[in-house]
């Protein structure tokens, strides 16, 4: 594509349709949302999930290690009694504790990543609530917030 053709195309589509702002959500008489945001997720929530992953984090670190020691154990007695198999058990042992602590991890993250959003999100909204200024710079009080709305 040449210059040339890229700002005709560009002059045609502003021709077309004027620039204006465009939401990111559908419209009321659109199909598939009616209108209503994809997602909504409340506080309360965001913190029974993060609770959950949480949970889920601490009986895996306990429940999955389980068999670690007696494994561990096994394989060296097997190794050391000449056997292949208890370099392969070592082997399972090792892949299995890696996989564990890659779970474990993802838990505590999901679980951290939620109660940071909740925190986040609380701030926010209590600088948005606060912390609104009129053209000055003055900060807004409620009532001179209502002003504006009467």
């Amino acid at each position: 594509m040449t210059w040339d053709e890229w700002e005709q195309l560009k002059t045609e589509a502003s021709q077309r349709r004027p620039a204006q702002m465009q939401l990111n959500q559908l419209s009321a008489d659109a199909s598939g949302g009616g209108g209503q945001p994809d997602l909504v997720v409340h506080d309360d929530e965001l913190g029974r999930l993060g609770n959950m992953a949480y949970d889920l984090r601490e009986r895996l670190h306990v429940d999955g290690d389980f068999a670690r020691p007696s494994t561990f154990t096994a394989s060296n007695d097997l190794f050391n009694d000449g056997l292949d198999m208890g370099s392969a058990l070592l082997e399972v042992h090792d892949a299995w504790n890696t996989q564990l602590q890659t779970l474990n991890e993802a838990c505590a993250h999901i679980s951290n990543h939620l109660d940071y959003s909740r925190a986040q999100h609380a701030k926010d909204e209590a600088h948005v609530g606060t912390g609104m200024r009129n053209l000055d710079g003055q900060l807004m009080t409620v009532s001179r917030i209502n002003d504006y709305f009467r």
